[in-house]
């Protein structure tokens, strides 16, 4: 039986999530979703934050909400079916309107696998306004800066001829605590509108942007543009209320 173990390092700043892959958070290619993906680091924040005694009803209490704004991901090596991995997260130097946090993945006995950056705005869940980092004053200043193996998140240029395709309505199931479409199924939807002819790619970065929340049984409209020649295909999400994500997949 795997001793699967959360854990800071002796500093309180770099945060360790043990976890074993399972069959259902792969897809068909037994490589681990991008939902998923998202999934687990995500819940690596929330459990650093947890552990440090900030959790989600703590942050609720003193009219905070945190969401995830941008994010990139290098895909050294897609983790696997039944793989056993470390997700190691830890934040950095806030912008001043944006937390950041990096993220890598490692295999066991196989080293970096994957590795990311994301980016977070404070929200007043009551009022929906942006807090400042400056004004976030339940933990620490964060001071700690590091290079990555990883684009950064960042702006997402959108080709001005896109083609629809997918369609989908927002769903109960998609919906989380905070009333809107859950960050990580938005990896969903970017698989789920991918055209046949590029499912097998070996896809090497990704980078989503969260624009306006999805809502409950809005319609989504899913347009993208593959350019074979830059080796990336570009997303973006509407509803009735505007574009909802941008995105990036490069390829080798």
């Amino acid at each position: 039986m795997y001793n699967l173990r959360l854990y800071h390092d002796d500093d309180r700043t770099t945060f360790h999530r043990e976890s074993l892959l399972f069959f259902s958070q792969c897809g068909p290619t037994g490589r681990i979703s991008l939902g998923e993906l998202l999934r687990l680091t995500a819940d690596a924040a929330v459990e650093d934050y947890r552990e440090r005694g900030m959790s989600y009803g703590f942050l609720a209490e003193h009219d905070i909400a945190i969401l995830v704004s941008r994010l990139a991901f290098r895909f050294h090596s897609m983790p696997r079916a039944d793989q056993r991995v470390n997700i190691t997260t830890w934040e950095e130097k806030p912008e001043s309107l944006q937390l950041r946090r990096a993220y890598e993945i490692a295999g066991e006995g196989e080293g970096l696998l994957v590795s990311g950056m994301s980016s977070w705005l404070l929200v007043n869940p009551k009022t929906r306004r942006i807090i400042p980092s400056r004004d976030f004053t339940l933990r620490p200043p964060v001071e700690l800066e590091k290079d990555h193996d990883c684009l950064q998140p960042g702006k997402i240029v959108l080709p001005a001829d896109m083609d629809l395709w997918h369609e989908r309505t927002i769903c109960l199931s998609d919906i989380d605590a905070n009333c809107h479409t859950n960050n990580c199924r938005y990896g969903a939807f970017v698989e789920d509108a991918l055209p046949p002819a590029l499912r097998d790619r070996e896809f090497t970065d990704f980078r989503l942007n969260y624009s306006k929340e999805a809502k409950l049984d809005q319609r989504m409209q899913v347009f993208g543009r593959a350019d074979e020649a830059e080796r990336k295909l570009v997303m973006v999400g509407k509803t009735e209320d505007g574009n909802s994500f941008e995105a990036e997949l490069y390829w080798k």
